[in-house]
């Protein structure tokens, strides 16, 4: 099939299926493993979670680019996704916020994008396949090798095996004291003593680190190679397990061990998203990869031990296999998509985790009491 005259990009997936479309943003080459994201907001957001290294990322939602951009919505510092797919090229931002334009934006982050897929299409091809390997080209000229394309998708190895959270993760430790946004004042800090809390960045979203700050915590963020001795020699109260992208196999080489060094301590620990996955690995269960994940910000799930449903922000392509997990550790929360496991807790412990954001409020605010149930767990430890 030619390319169309107007098509400036071309996304390949490694069966031979060609997309092609026009290009905004980088020009070059990315290859990475393709999912979709079904959130009708935040796509800024989603561009820059950790947890999306290696991932080129399908938006069912036609209208990307609307609001622009604002460096208040990065989740982090450096660029994490590798490329946007979208159905309708992005248009003119239209509102308050906004400081920038998305192609701008992602020509300066370095990042491509593809406008004019069928999406639809895409999204189904997903869904009955699982997660494709996909080269994406970004070329003014129009000019595509289809046959290299097709065959660097096909020679890419997968996120199975891969550590990615030594790539992602900060340099150094940090202190953290942002906390979450307000109207009208926007973000504030936090001021005073608090509950000290070792953050263990595995690619951490900011909106993590500021509601800790909101409950009251005084976080101390840790590489991801931290060790326990590491951990431990700041004294905290508490240790939360940050998200991030990757094989939780993989980056469970070096953090289970760490992990299962704080847990012999009975401190609060917390985690999120594959912390949620490396402390299920820690306590003796395995993780599986998924056809082809969850990601989108409408995701229901069961609070198993309060009956109440959730809707939750997600974004992973492994699961823990609730199958595995050992005498002593519960099941707390669970999918109401397909089942796959959601949250677990260690029987008569204040050691807990979920799969799910609570911090991206898509709710807005059904699970920010994970936040508070933590803080209180440490504030118990220090008043009893």
């Amino acid at each position: 099939m030619p390319a169309p005259r107007d098509a400036t990009a071309c996304l390949a997936l490694a069966d031979g299926t060609i997309f092609y479309g026009r290009g905004f943003g980088a020009t070059g080459e990315t290859v990475a493993e393709l999912v979709f994201n079904t959130a009708m907001t935040g796509y800024q957001e989603i561009m820059t979670d950790p947890s999306y290294a290696g991932q080129v990322v399908t938006f069912t939602f036609p209208h990307v680019g609307n609001v622009g951009v604002t460096p208040e919505d990065d989740e982090t510092g450096t660029p994490a996704a590798a490329g946007m797919v979208v159905k309708w090229d992005p248009t003119e931002p239209s509102n308050w916020r906004a400081t920038g334009e998305l192609t701008q934006w992602m020509t300066k982050i370095g990042r491509i994008g593809i406008g004019g897929v069928d999406t639809r299409r895409l999204t189904r091809a997903i869904r009955q396949q699982g997660a494709p390997h996909v080269a994406l080209a970004h070329d003014p000229e129009g000019r595509f090798d289809i046959e290299d394309l097709v065959a660097k998708a096909r020679g890419w190895k997968g996120l199975v095996g891969l550590d990615l959270a030594k790539e992602v993760t900060c340099a150094q430790s940090y202190r953290w004291d942002e906390m979450r946004w307000a109207w009208p004042q926007g973000y504030q800090r936090r001021e005073g003593p608090g509950l000290r809390v070792v953050a263990v960045d595995y690619g951490a979203k900011r909106n993590i680190l500021r509601c800790l700050a909101s409950v009251g915590c005084e976080v101390t963020v840790l590489p991801a190679t931290a060790t326990a001795e590491d951990v431990l020699a700041l004294n905290p109260e508490g240790v939360f397990l940050s998200n991030g992208p990757g094989d939780p196999a993989a980056t469970g080489s070096y953090a289970v061990p760490m992990i299962q060094g704080v847990l012999e301590k009975d401190l609060p620990l917390f985690g999120i998203c594959l912390g949620h996955q490396m402390l299920a690995l820690a306590l003796g269960a395995k993780t599986r990869k998924m056809n082809h994940g969850h990601h989108g910000a409408n995701h229901p799930v069961k609070d198993l031990t309060t009956g109440k449903v959730e809707i939750t922000s997600m974004n992973h392509g492994f699961t823990v296999d609730a199958d595995t997990l050992p005498k002593g550790v519960i099941q707390t929360h669970i999918s109401l998509f397909d089942g796959t496991n959601c949250g677990i807790a260690v029987d008569g412990r204040p050691v807990f985790s979920v799969q799910y954001h609570p911090e991206a409020s898509p709710g807005p605010q059904d699970s920010f009491y994970l936040f508070e149930r933590f803080a209180n767990a440490m504030q118990s430890r220090r008043t009893g």
